[in-house]
């Protein structure tokens, strides 16, 4: 058991970052206690089970599963007690309008065999890898693992030099990209790594690169029977952990005396006390929602954070099988820039959408009924406009959606 320490942690929000606060700090001995709004905890890791389908409504996969090992290891237990990671391979399938198929592959062998089958360069991909290698491990010894928190902590000890070489940081995404790789499918596969973030790769700084080597490094991993079984995972280790876990009580204010918090109030106005309070909701609304803030203060974070895109979910369970789908699928717009041009700087619905089309049935033919499907699509798209999209916009969107597959 771990050795008990003073205070009270009360966590807002039973999300992935909520629930490996709350396993840490139970970990490190302190009596905690988890406020999550829903009737389950997971947040985005969420699940819709109907007709002997089983839909993950958020995540669909994993990468850096050490990470997630770390928690239950520090807690003294083995993460494979809990739920089963699966690795995938191919890790993604690319479909281009012009009928090409790139499989992408962790492993090294198959994935020479695909750039030979692509006619691409080999060097030229492994180059790109290594770039992209370089650039995660500078993150991850100078940000990542170390947790800094300003730039000077990023910069102490190392020269300008070392920086702009672990950053690339005077280029954009797509400018790494482009100087490695010449076969434009590869090209737009690569870019594309930037889905991870919600973002463009001709508006992200270079040090994106880093994405490619934190799947192909380490792999892309499926948690066997749906990915909410990490969920599943996690609530039963705050169990043994003592972890007390409120669900349907949101949090409607952290309650503040001077400098200090003292507490939360919920939404049906129940006070409840403590001594330090971890906030698992974006930083925008928590500050204006929670705490209070206005003015300067909330609109200089509004100005910095603007809110990544969002998308477009269309979940089917189908009474068949596509055999031409792997786990993880790309359905590239005739023209990505077009596709990146619209979502992310005019912020319009695109015309011409990249799909990502998950088929989990692929790696997993239990979450369907036998013969069945379990598929996922899921475009990009802005963010909630002032004022928004129409509803009959969302419903064109949906049929090019499905006239493109």
């Amino acid at each position: 058991m771990p050795r008990k320490r003073e205070g009270k942690v009360l966590v807002i929000g039973a999300g992935l970052g909520g629930l490996s606060a709350a396993i840490s700090l139970a970990t490190d001995g302190f009596d905690v206690e988890v406020f999550e709004k829903n009737d389950r905890i997971g947040g985005k890791l969420n699940l819709l089970q109907k007709g002997g389908y089983s839909f993950d409504l958020g995540p669909s996969l994993f990468i850096l599963p050490h990470i997630y090992r770390r928690l239950f290891e520090r807690a003294g237990r083995r993460l494979e007690d809990y739920c089963e990671f699966v690795r995938l391979e191919p890790q993604w399938r690319s479909f281009f309008e012009d009928g090409v198929t790139i499989d992408l592959h962790g492993d090294t062998a198959a994935m020479e065999a695909e750039l030979s089958r692509l006619g691409a360069d080999p060097g030229a991909w492994w180059s790109y890898v290594d770039y992209s290698r370089r650039l995660f491990k500078f993150a991850e010894e100078s940000y990542l693992e170390p947790g800094s928190d300003s730039i000077a902590d990023v910069l102490r000890g190392r020269t300008p030099g070392e920086v702009l070489r672990g950053t690339d940081l005077l280029r954009t995404m797509q400018d790494g990209v482009d100087e490695y790789l010449r076969e434009p499918h590869l090209r737009d596969m690569a870019a594309f790594f930037i889905k991870y973030v919600g973002s463009s790769s001709f508006a992200a700084p270079a040090t994106m690169n880093l994405l490619p080597y934190s799947q192909l490094g380490w792999g892309l991993w499926y948690v066997r029977g749906g990915m909410y079984g990490y969920a599943r995972a996690c609530g039963r280790l705050m169990d043994e952990l003592g972890v007390k876990v409120r669900l349907g009580a949101e949090v409607a204010r952290i309650e503040r005396s001077g400098r200090r918090v003292t507490g939360v109030t919920l939404a049906d106005g129940v006070t409840v006390g403590g001594d330090f309070v971890v906030s698992n909701m974006e930083v925008v609304p928590a500050y204006e929602r929670l705490l209070g803030e206005k003015g300067l203060f909330l609109k200089k974070y509004k100005y910095l954070y603007e809110p990544a895109c969002s998308g477009l979910v269309l979940d089917f369970g189908l009474d068949c099988v596509y055999p031409q789908l792997a786990h993880h699928n790309f359905f590239f717009s005739s023209c990505p820039r077009r596709h990146f041009e619209q979502v992310h700087r005019l912020h319009e619905l695109p015309d011409d959408p990249t799909l990502y089309v998950v088929c989990a049935t692929a790696t997993d033919p239990s979450v369907a009924p036998p013969g069945g499907s379990v598929v996922k699509v899921l475009p990009h798209i802005p963010y909630v406009q002032d004022p928004p999209f129409s509803e009959n916009a969302y419903v064109a969107l949906r049929e090019r959606v499905i006239a493109k597959l």
